[in-house]
């Protein structure tokens, strides 16, 4: 009986024990403290300094790799710690994190179905898990990087991505995965970095000829069937040990049928006997003795000969269009000069599209290995005379890019030079006429706006697709070559990212330069926080991080993935594009040549100082990234107020948004009170707080102060 109360009195004291010890004084989310408390002893109790397996505080107390925020915890960062054990299926219940990174560890056991579904940043590379990718992964539809690579993971890739179109960085190389690459993968919109290589993946690549890479291994798998062409345009593109089909199958012979020998085989009717025949001829062709050799030799040389004789009537008539159709272009442009003669392209506007070929290029991205593509790659010779094709009357554009149609002219030239990559081959060439026709002659109905470097017009195509068209002023046109215009539309045309808007085709006419792009819409940043009051009304917080997230990843692009580094040169809310899901679009990306080149320099310095827009730097006429990091800093402060980066109507003292502001960044009550009012207090203290710290130091005087463009893209995450 003394056993017994004994016993009941230990459970009594163990039990109130576990009910008041580690859950009272905690300032954590009990649901996340039982997760990790979980995860801990899945991982078969690792010695991280302050784990338990039950209770405890991790946000209170600092858990080793832990982190929070208020009582939620946000991050798990446990990389190289040695850990073994599996990964538990609560891991899920985190319904706060935003980054796991449990890299280059022991964990095996297979990937658990139950993930957290705010995970943006996800990291299991360098472990030992096995087992198939849970279908489940298709909740996860914040990611932004996946990690998987370097595991004994087999089976297929599930169909798992229709709702992936923030996915950037995406690896699962050296694995046993097998089968094709799921349809889905065509919609990951915002990819850049796809590894695949060293693993058993088979199939065609089709769907990724759509995606914005610039960073594609699929080195050492299965993958068949020829290469898509867009594909061969990704400045870092690895495909070694594939058994891709990489010729060009030939079509059939159009002489001669393809059941029939070559002509050249054949003897003359007389000795067909002595002769070895062509056919093998089938008991039942011999039973009825209809197709004798004679016979088939003699249909075969009279299917020949038509064959033949339609083949040259074909050619001459060929022939003779292509000359008729290049005497009317001499004509049109006055360098015909009679039979016999070579047109002079040397004065007219409409100049054989192989002078393309002569501008040199400029590297754009820097592949993985640091090594930039060529930079002076130049092809002087002129294509041969024989090889130049007629060019499409002016009415009509020279390639069309929406609509599946066969290359024009100037097209087929470009594309059909191996020694040449000055222009990617998804950009089009458009005439002026064709332009005019789209933009109802640049009316005013479809002016959009004006800026430093011209005025921009929507243009609607026959299809019905929109694009916008620069339309770069006489000004700016006068002082820049032929030449220098193309070297620009090939630095911009390598432009790919998702924040970035996407240079379509260009114009080259008359002294004309023209770019034309996708059109990203006619809302700005600058027309929502200070034109539309209702939009502004709806503007939240969680957005305006948002929208400072993708301004910070266009321009953390231009600056640390593209070599060299471009330079916008030209930042402020009015070239932040926002469509209709408010999803971010930066434009003029590398016009900075422009900009900042003779009496245009001075112009742009002036205006972007004065709309409180440009650098302090600017004003001794020197920019680098750096001030565009600044630039980035007024936006954000523009989402933050609401205020314009200069606005006359306020009192002197309240005119320049930064000078205004810089004082009241670190003082929280002030910080409080300059909130743009139409929030309504809908935010969060600490947030606002990080906000006002990220933004002080964009905003520092010294440029070398200033933090690099990935630090700023890692605290805007955080705070999503």
């Amino acid at each position: 009986m003394g056993y017994v109360n004994y016993g009941m009195c230990v459970g009594l004291t163990m039990a109130l024990a576990v009910l008041t010890a580690p859950f009272c004084a905690g300032v954590t989310d009990p649901r996340d403290v039982m997760a990790l408390n979980s995860l801990y002893i899945s991982l078969n109790f690792p010695p991280l300094e302050k784990w338990l397996s039950f209770g405890g505080d991790p946000c209170g107390d600092s858990w080793q790799g832990v982190f929070c925020v208020f009582s939620n915890v946000t991050e798990i960062r446990l990389t190289g710690m040695n850990l073994g054990g599996v990964l538990a299926d609560t891991l899920g219940d985190l319904e706060s994190v935003i980054n796991i990174d449990l890299s280059n560890n022991h964990i095996g056991g297979s990937i658990p179905s139950n993930l957290p579904v705010t995970v943006r940043n996800f990291s299991l590379s360098g472990n030992q898990l096995t087992g198939s990718i849970p279908e489940s992964l298709s909740r996860l539809t914040q990611l932004l990087d996946l990690s998987l690579n370097n595991n004994h993971l087999n089976g297929g890739i599930p169909d798992a991505f229709h709702q992936f179109t923030g996915l950037i960085n995406f690896d699962l190389s050296a694995n046993n995965l097998t089968g094709q690459l799921p349809p889905s993968t065509r919609n990951l919109s915002s990819l850049y970095s796809l590894h695949l290589q060293n693993n058993k993946l088979s199939g065609t690549l089709n769907v990724l000829e759509d995606l914005h890479l610039i960073d594609l291994n699929i080195e050492n798998n299965l993958f068949s069937g020829p290469i898509p062409e867009k594909l061969l345009s990704i400045p870092n593109f690895r495909k070694d040990g594939n058994p891709f089909n990489t010729t060009v199958i030939a079509l059939p012979p159009t002489a001669i049928p393809p059941s029939i020998a070559p002509a050249p085989t054949f003897q003359a009717p007389g000795d067909q006997a002595d002769a070895p025949s062509a056919f093998e001829m089938t008991n039942s062709a011999k039973a009825k003795k209809f197709w004798t050799t004679k016979r088939v030799i003699w249909v075969a040389l009279s299917a020949a000969a038509i064959l033949c004789a339609l083949g040259c009537s074909l050619i001459m008539w060929r022939y003779c269009k292509t000359r008729r159709v290049n005497r009317d272009a001499e004509k049109n442009t006055g360098t015909y000069k009679g039979p016999g003669e070579k047109p002079n392209y040397k004065n007219s506007p409409l100049q054989p599209s192989g002078q393309v070929e002569e501008v040199s290029k400029e590297p754009v991205v820097k592949s993985q290995d640091g090594h930039g593509v060529d930079s002076r790659r130049m092809v002087s010779s002129p294509r041969p005379q024989d090889e130049k094709l007629p060019l499409p009357p002016l009415p009509l554009p020279l390639v069309e890019k929406v609509t599946v149609k066969p290359l024009a002219p100037a097209e087929v030239t470009r594309r059909s030079s191996p020694s040449t990559n000055v222009i990617s081959s998804s950009v089009s060439v458009f005439t002026i006429a064709s332009l005019q026709q789209y933009t109802n002659s640049f009316s005013e109905g479809n002016f959009i706006g004006e800026g430093l470097l011209g005025s921009v017009y929507k243009a609607e195509l026959p299809g019905g697709k929109l694009l916008a068209v620069k339309k770069l002023s006489n000004t700016v046109s006068q002082r820049q070559t032929d030449e220098e215009f193309l070297e620009l539309v090939s630095t911009i045309s390598r432009l790919r990212h998702g924040n970035i808007v996407e240079l379509i085709g260009y114009c080259n006419e008359h002294g004309q330069h023209l770019l034309v792009y996708d059109y990203g819409g006619n809302c700005t940043l600058h027309d929502l926080l200070h034109g539309d009051e209702e939009a502004h009304k709806k503007f939240s917080w969680n957005i305006r991080i948002r929208v400072a997230l993708g301004a910070a990843r266009a321009l953390q692009y231009l600056q640390e993935v593209c070599e060299p580094p471009i330079v916008h040169g030209n930042f402020k809310s009015s070239n932040i594009l926002l469509d209709e899901k408010l999803i971010v679009r930066v434009s003029d990306c590398g016009l900075a040549p422009l900009l900042f080149s003779g009496s245009t320099n001075e112009l742009s310095e002036g205006l972007l100082t004065a709309h409180g827009s440009g650098a302090p730097e600017f004003e001794s006429g020197s920019y680098s990234c750096q001030s565009d990091v600044y630039s980035l800093g007024v936006v954000m402060l523009e989402l933050l107020t609401g205020r314009k980066p200069y606005d006359r109507s306020r009192p002197r003292g309240e005119q320049s948004l930064v000078r205004w502001a810089i004082p009241r960044l670190h003082d929280i009550d002030a910080l409080s009170r300059m909130v743009d009012p139409s929030l309504d207090g809908a935010y969060l203290a600490k947030s606002l707080s990080r906000f006002a710290d990220i933004i002080s130091r964009c905003v520092q005087w010294e440029p070398g102060f200033r933090p690099p463009m990935s630090e700023i893209v890692q605290d805007l995450l955080c705070m999503i």
